[in-house]
């Protein structure tokens, strides 16, 4: 396939695989491209971070983000100028000085705090009222005029939320950077820092937990129902627990970020998966053993500011992994929905071959396909349709390059007036810790990663290349091996023995949802997904930080012996 790798703008734009791996529709380019710098950049300025903002761009259907400096940023800044100038222009610039001045009473109020009390308080609540009522609606029963409204109304929702996420994304991932900076300067690792947060994100393990209650229903009945259909005439009760679990979490898009992901009431063998066989699975007491070992570690004068910042990275915890389910992951499941109503009203009028193909419309089209006359469309119609779906399968197939542009090089801290070295330190940590960044891991072995737990594992990996498939074909014990997880993994990952991504860091969600969720897993592996096949036996082991392959099957997507090689999964002693 013959493309051309352009830097999207000026700077430097480094590839971000960990949550659009390539292929991405055009309505999800629209979203992230339109939603995440006006989100960063309003929170950046309310916490005072010496950068105008994150901004994101897709070049060939893969995404690209660059940190766009606070003053310059319409240029390439490929050099630096000296020490003397940038300590002038850090202190005099009127854009660092209303920085500083805005990170010094940051440092001082602390506004995480009040964000995430108004999160649990009303904004979550209020997401999931408006996310209802436009579930609410029969898309079946409305006439292509209600539709196309419905899904314009929807379309404008996740801009509002979409921004909504990123601008939240400051107040939970700023207060956990500041603790990982804080224990840099005491010679405390980002990776011993991290396993002390464990249990501080509640909603990470609450589907386990409601699954928990809706199995102990089931299995007051004595019965195994052999479906959903069949769990709803157990008992009254088992019933309410169901329907009330995918009244709030079925059109979830839990699969991947992008639309043609799947929602979870589209896998209903899925969610009979998880409510036979999950288990709740925690290591009470854990996390305080580790922040008191940590603690000890601490100069004395320092401890206080190791409890401030601990509990304030604990505190905001919980909003890292409940931001996207209500703010994307929702509202694009609903809009994965309104699409594929409006992809089979097409294929009956015969302007596509399949519901699918509407994922292949831009947004506007989206809003207006419906209400075209036939000749109107003629230049968007089955063929045309089939063809985007076809090349942008083709363009997911593609090795992108790892940055685009030229290097623009960061400030050295030493030269900037304090508290902004604090800020960009911290800033810099999460972008790590996420696996943000490139320049890191690229000679390790490629089967090495960060581990997550302290007992090894062992067990058949279902190789999630395409996630919606691997997901459906997973039996309980089987080792989930894909690029990256979405919050919403989190309804899934309980029939899981383990978990191995090729994407992301310790601070990523893969791994937050396995420390909650108390399953081992390995994290940023680069190769897993090229060395690791369907169906081969391997063994998790987090505190080597490796993953190794013990045998290779056959017929690497044959599901013969599958049942065999799950039940010999299992903790490695």
């Amino acid at each position: 396939m013959n493309v051309t790798w352009e830097p999207p703008g000026p700077g430097r734009w480094e590839l971000d695989r960990s949550h659009y791996p390539g292929g991405t529709t055009p309505i999800s380019i629209g979203l992230m491209e339109a939603s995440m710098a006006p989100g960063m950049r309003r929170v950046f300025r309310e916490l005072g971070t010496p950068a105008d903002t994150l901004e994101c761009r897709f070049v060939n259907g893969f995404m690209y983000t660059r940190l766009r400096p606070l003053i310059g940023g319409s240029r390439s800044a490929t050099k630096l100028p000296p020490r003397l100038v940038l300590k002038v222009v850090s202190r005099m610039h009127p854009a660092f000085r209303r920085s500083r001045a805005q990170m010094r009473r940051t440092l001082q109020e602390r506004p995480w705090r009040a964000v995430v009390d108004e999160w649990h308080r009303t904004t979550r609540a209020e997401l999931a009222r408006q996310n209802t009522a436009f579930q609410d609606v029969d898309l079946g029963a409305v006439d292509d005029a209600a539709l196309s409204a419905h899904l314009a109304a929807l379309l404008d929702h996740c801009h509002r939320t979409f921004e909504q996420h990123f601008y939240l994304h400051g107040f939970d991932l700023g207060p956990i950077g500041l603790l990982l900076y804080s224990c840099g300067r005491w010679g405390i690792a980002p990776g011993e820092v991290l396993p002390a947060l464990e249990g501080a994100s509640p909603s990470s393990g609450a589907p386990a937990a409601e699954l928990e209650r809706l199995r102990a229903a089931i299995e007051a009945t004595g019965q195994t129902p052999a479906s959903l259909a069949e769990l709803r005439t157990l008992s009254p009760g088992a019933a309410s627990l169901l329907d009330d679990y995918l009244r709030r979490r079925g059109a979830v898009l839990f699969s991947r970020y992008d639309l043609d992901g799947i929602t979870l009431d589209e896998a209903p063998d899925v969610v009979l998966s998880t409510i036979l066989d999950s288990r709740a699975r925690t290591n009470p007491g854990a996390p305080q053993i580790i922040a008191a070992a940590l603690r000890d570690r601490v100069p004395e004068a320092d401890r206080p500011a190791f409890d401030r910042w601990l509990e304030e990275a604990r505190a905001a915890m919980d909003l890292r992994d409940d931001n996207g389910p209500h703010t994307v992951e929702w509202p694009a499941g609903l809009l994965h929905k309104a699409l594929l109503e409006v992809g089979r009203r097409l294929v009956a009028r015969g302007d596509a071959i399949d519901a699918s193909h509407a994922f292949e419309l831009s947004a506007d089209e989206a809003r207006t396909v419906l209400l075209a006359d036939r000749p109107a469309i003629a230049g968007l119609g089955a063929a045309t349709l089939s063809a985007r779906a076809e090349h942008r399968r083709l363009l997911a197939t593609l090795d992108p390059p790892l940055a685009l542009g030229p290097v623009e090089p960061a400030p050295p801290l030493d030269v900037l007036p304090d508290p902004l070295p604090i800020i960009i330190g911290a800033v810099n940590l999460v972008i790590a810790e996420m696996g943000l960044s490139r320049a890191q891991g690229q000679t390790r072995d490629p089967l090495a990663g960060a581990g997550v737990g302290t007992t090894s594992y062992r067990g058949r990996a279902r190789l999630a290349r395409n996630p919606e498939e691997a997901i459906l074909a997973m039996e309980p014990g089987d080792v989930l091996v894909t690029a990256f997880t979405t919050p919403a993994y989190n309804v899934v990952l309980g029939i899981a023995g383990a978990v191995v991504t090729s994407e992301g860091g310790p601070l990523s969600h893969a791994a937050v949802l396995a420390r909650e969720l108390g399953i081992p897993a390995l994290i940023g592996a680069s190769g897993a997904m090229l060395r690791i096949a369907d169906g081969d036996t391997i063994e998790v082991d987090p505190v080597a930080g490796l993953v190794r392959v013990l045998n290779h099957r056959a017929t690497p997507n044959s599901h013969d012996g599958a049942s065999a090689i799950a039940a010999a999964g299992g903790p490695v002693d």
